[in-house]
């Protein structure tokens, strides 16, 4: 069975908070320590193959997302957090370090009415379009409780402060004051609170985990049958969501690339370090992660007019257009733009290869996702 195990790892208490040079650096040595893992064995003889991890380094320390096979959850869990104390031991400049958790994450009531209706009765459809459709609809009766929800209300608003390079103001967040010059007011339709705010970011925090985590099952279900997006026969959570005219592209390296560099996003998302979208994949990123997040506040009944409004208040702030939205499409049409985003070269078989291009020299993209680029004499510059 292959598991997705969510690693957090904390800085040692009162150490400073680590600047971006040393978050870089802790990344490298974290990537270069599980490097060196080829498989695992148990004190009883179990064994489990180490597939792949994603390191993401904040301020106060590192969430990592190990894939394995491994012949149980529990042992996935205990293995993979023992290699990871034993990669920081090994570090000398990481062996203060300390594990928090190592857990296999299921993020929803979804995932468990799933795995109990499997092949009963109350078995959700095969089709992946209306198994999504199934999980987000709201049921007549059975629904969570009052206490559930508050929990989850809780949890969301307890997440929002880790969204760090975003203010209340860029959800729509106003001071009541300024109504009278324009701006939404206490009495403004428009206006958002602080506290539907806080309900949106923490959503958003919430989301990139569960996001992560079903991007890393898409790539184990290309994997597995050795295939694309096109001719995928297994359940797919979000590749078969990309604009479908190039499905047939979307294969297992594609899929690794995609994950990065949503990692790479959300990670710039939570350390407070992002600027500007990078590239095309980040754009399609930032709709899958929102529409997590809607799907997410609307499963735990959280998802009010206001709060919606607050998620698409973040959307129009963080777009810098919507000229991506033109691929969801299968007309024709489209348009160029100056920045290097999508044209009409971009929605042709040759043109596919620029999603991972960077706008311009001073944006950023994941080293392993990027596009070849051309030689062009002077490298530009990388900022987030």
């Amino acid at each position: 069975m292959t598991y997705v195990v969510t690693v957090e790892i904390r800085i040692p208490e009162g150490a400073p908070e680590l600047d971006g040079l040393h978050r870089v650096g802790a990344a490298a040595l974290l990537e270069q320590g599980f490097a060196s893992v080829a498989g695992i064995e148990g004190a009883d003889g179990m064994e489990m193959d180490l597939l792949d991890v994603a390191v993401a380094v904040h301020p106060g320390g590192a969430i990592l997302k190990v894939m394995v096979v491994a012949p149980s959850l529990e042992f996935a869990e205990d293995a993979v957090g023992s290699v990871s104390e034993e990669v920081l031991e090994r570090s000398e400049l990481l062996a203060e370090w300390m594990v928090e958790s190592s857990e296999v994450q299921l993020h929803t009531d979804a995932a468990r009415e799933s795995l109990e209706a499997a092949d009963g009765p109350g078995a959700p459809p095969s089709d992946p379009q209306a198994r999504r459709a199934h999980h987000a609809a709201k049921p007549d009766t059975g629904g969570e409780t009052e206490r559930e929800t508050q929990d989850h209300e809780a949890e969301f608003r307890s997440l929002a402060a880790r969204l760090r390079s975003f203010t209340p103001a860029v959800f729509g967040v106003t001071d009541p004051e300024e109504g009278a010059s324009g701006v939404a007011g206490e009495d403004d339709p428009a206006r958002v609170t602080p506290e539907s705010a806080e309900l949106a970011a923490g959503s958003l925090v919430y989301g990139a985990e569960v996001l992560i985590d079903e991007l890393y099952d898409d790539i184990q279900a290309l994997a597995d049958e050795d295939t694309s997006v096109a001719e995928c026969q297994g359940h797919l959570w979000h590749l078969d969501q990309l604009p479908s005219r190039h499905a047939a592209h979307y294969n297992e390296l594609f899929a690794r690339r995609f994950l990065v560099t949503a990692v790479a996003l959300t990670t710039r998302f939570t350390d407070g370090s992002f600027r500007r979208l990078g590239c095309l994949a980040e754009e399609l990123v930032l709709k899958l992660l929102l529409e997590q997040a809607h799907v997410t506040l609307d499963l735990h009944g959280l998802l009010d007019d206001e709060v919606a409004a607050a998620l698409g208040r973040f959307a129009g702030e963080v777009y810098e257009d919507m000229d991506f939205a033109w691929l969801q499409g299968e007309g024709e049409g489209g348009g160029e733009r100056g920045d290097g985003g999508v044209g009409d070269e971009d929605v042709t078989p040759g043109g596919f290869g620029t999603w991972f291009t960077p706008f311009d020299d001073a944006r950023y993209v994941h080293p392993y996702a990027l596009d070849e680029m051309p030689e062009t004499g002077a490298p530009g510059t990388a900022e987030s």
